[in-house]
């Protein structure tokens, strides 16, 4: 686990690339505090941060072949490194270390790209080849470890945050009115656009090649690539027994390390089915952590503990209060790579596990979008199902009935907002996910910001790629790869590398495990897909494991009292955050209507209006802390 960073540029000093390599790297000593390193050869320079996790004592990075053509900097973990060392060693490799960081280097240079499907990881890694003066560089399938670029002509820069790109000196850090506006749609940014002007992120499963100038950037992973290799279960009795084999393979796998590993536990099934299986896995008492509250209601620490001593775990629970919260804003906005409304949970369970002595926690997340745990998987079916007849209505009729909806409370504007635009069942799933309607959201940006969006469709950015890859004859998978590939990628694996990263942790997430989704992919839907009990399959797999009454249990994750502490301890946070002055200060927003959305949190009348408004906040609070047109550093290189 590491944070990487490159800089090709053919017309820049060896020196001066460094430079803005080292500056990249000291940006993110967080990702990788036990060792550092920096190659140049030809027009590259790469370096890295490295958090050692597999033989410690060895595998500096960058790393280079033994005949000197290829070096690697590499941030993730391959879990099956071990057997592709075995394969490659046959094929005459001969290895140093004990560690993936070398079998990924030797796996690239045997096989080329061609080593991407043989890979069982999260991975973020680039490659230069020195024969062919060129950068090759991929993501993992479902988006785990981060790759942001920037590219200028002949010349590229790369990194695994965003700030470390602007720390390098030759990229500003201007914000980007159009992906403020889609902020305000989807919660998060949606790659490959970022919150600053001309820098991309490299999307999931995606892979990119630079040469002499030339970027190419192509899906390297895809659910259609999806090899039709597993046999369909007959029976949902089959298929339980096949989903458990695959659920202990995949917990071995993610345990793999020469460093102590833990798990967070919350008082839900994703993560007692993660701590359970693997407390059946070590040799030893599981560390496994969790975040409480004083707010009674919201806290799951009780069950967190219940679960954590049926397991014979030993349990570490943090009470995290909202005078703390409010204390550790400013560093909490700060460790934030772009604006998120999501993280604060991350950021104090993270903290937890590695004050606990772990350098490495497994979590439970991808449980809901895999295995049906969101209301999507209910509402998007019943809507779709609707969509004939509400489309055999006259045009009239239709817009009065959404302009009637749209004057309710938050329900009745999303039924507005899917009744309004939505046509089929890939459009319904990419509304689902959207946070301030296009009016609305209309509404609290700046004419200016508006113009630049004029005519974009309401739709999410990925719906066209997904129509290409998703079919809609099975909506249990249409949903479940929509959630994966936008709230899942672009929110929660995003905001878990950055929030764990900050406390120099590994988070490994095993339900995003390839080999598992793979052949989850190739079953037949309906045995993962239960209206009446969400999660079932995944119950009843792992039903030997778990405490008694967890089955039927509620999910709640790392929930935190947002709606009671920004009514008392964040209340002189939002209150300054929403002042005119802090609102104007960007020429980004539109002051009365964001100020009239935080009265009416603040009179109870939005109450259920929170979740929107600190994710409003906290975008208002990072970008006048990163306020647009701060200029660059100017070029190094020049």
């Amino acid at each position: 686990m590491c944070g990487i960073a490159g800089f090709v540029d053919p017309g820049a000093p060896a020196g001066a690339r460094e430079e803005a390599v080292l500056r990249m790297c000291s940006a993110m000593i967080h990702r990788g505090p036990d060792d550092s390193g920096i190659a140049s050869a030809g027009p590259a320079t790469i370096g890295m941060r490295r958090l050692a996790i597999f033989d410690p004592a060895n595998g500096h990075q960058p790393m280079t072949t033994p005949d000197g053509r290829h070096t690697l900097v590499f941030n993730g973990a391959i879990y099956n490194f071990r057997a592709l060392q075995a394969e490659l060693e046959s094929a005459g490799w001969a290895f140093r270390t004990r560690c993936d960081t070398e079998v990924l280097l030797a796996a690239l240079a045997q096989w080329g790209e061609g080593a991407l499907p043989r890979l069982r990881g999260m991975y973020a890694f680039a490659l230069w080849d020195s024969a062919e003066e060129s950068l090759f560089a991929a993501r993992d399938p479902f988006g785990i470890k981060p790759l942001y670029f920037s590219r200028e002509g002949d010349r590229l820069l790369f990194a695994s945050e965003v700030t470390a790109l602007v720390a390098s000196g030759a990229k500003g850090a201007e914000i980007d009115p159009v992906a403020v506006a889609d902020y305000l749609a989807w919660l998060a940014v949606p790659a490959p656009r970022t919150i600053y002007r001309g820098i991309l992120s490299l999307q999931p499963g995606e892979c990119l090649r630079f040469r002499r100038g030339k970027l190419d950037v192509r899906a390297a992973w895809t659910f259609r690539s999806i090899p039709d290799d597993a046999a369909p279960c007959a029976s949902r009795e089959e298929f339980v027994r096949g989903l458990r084999g695959h659920l202990d393979d995949a917990i071995r796998a993610h345990m793999i390390a020469d460093v102590p590993v833990g798990a967070f536990l919350s008082g839900g099934l994703d993560s007692a089915v993660v701590a359970g299986l693997m407390s059946r896995a070590a040799g030893s008492p599981l560390r496994t952590f969790s975040i409480g509250f004083e707010e009674d209601s919201f806290s799951e620490a009780g069950d967190a503990e219940a679960s954590a001593r049926h397991f014979g775990a030993v349990h570490h629970t943090r009470i995290v209060t909202g005078a703390e919260v409010a204390r550790d804003l400013d560093r909490f906005i700060s460790a934030c790579d772009q604006p998120t409304g999501d993280g604060v949970n991350t950021y104090y369970a993270s903290q937890t596990a590695q004050a606990g002595g772990v350098k490495v926690a497994l979590s439970g997340l991808g449980g809901d979008e895999l295995f049906g745990g969101y209301p999507s998987f209910r509402t998007v079916p019943a809507l779709a199902r609707r969509l004939p007849l509400w489309r055999s209505l006259p045009a009239p009729l239709r817009s009065l009935l959404a302009d009637s909806l749209g004057l309710g409370g938050t329900r009745a504007r999303k039924l507005s907002d899917f009744l309004r635009n939505a046509g089929d069942p890939h459009e319904l799933a990419a509304l689902q996910r959207r946070v301030f309607s296009e009016g609305r959201r209309r509404a609290m940006l700046a004419p200016d910001v508006v113009a630049q969006i004029e005519g974009s469709a309401p739709f999410h950015p990925r719906l066209a790629a997904m129509r290409g890859d998703v079919g809609d004859d099975d909506l249990f998978s249409l949903v479940s790869a929509w959630e994966m590939r936008t709230y899942m990628a672009d929110v929660l694996l995003r905001d878990s590398d950055v929030m764990s990263m900050r406390h120099s942790l590994e988070l490994r997430v095993p339900f995003v495990d390839r080999p598992l989704v793979e052949w989850l992919w190739r079953q037949p839907a309906r045995f993962r897909e239960d209206r009446d009990r969400p999660k079932s399959a995944l119950a009843e797999a792992t039903a030997d494991i778990l405490p008694p009454g967890m089955a039927g249990r509620r999910k709640r994750g790392f929930t935190l009292p947002f709606p009671v502490w920004m009514r008392r301890e964040l209340r002189p946070f939002l209150e300054d955050t929403f002042t005119p002055s802090s609102i104007g200060r960007s020429g980004l927003f539109s002051a009365r209507p964001i100020q009239a959305l935080w009265r009416g949190f603040v009179s109870g009348a939005g109450g259920r209006e929170w979740s929107r408004v600190w994710s409003l906040a906290v975008l208002i609070a990072f970008v006048n802390l990163k306020r647009p047109g701060q200029p660059a550093l100017g070029n190094p290189a020049r």
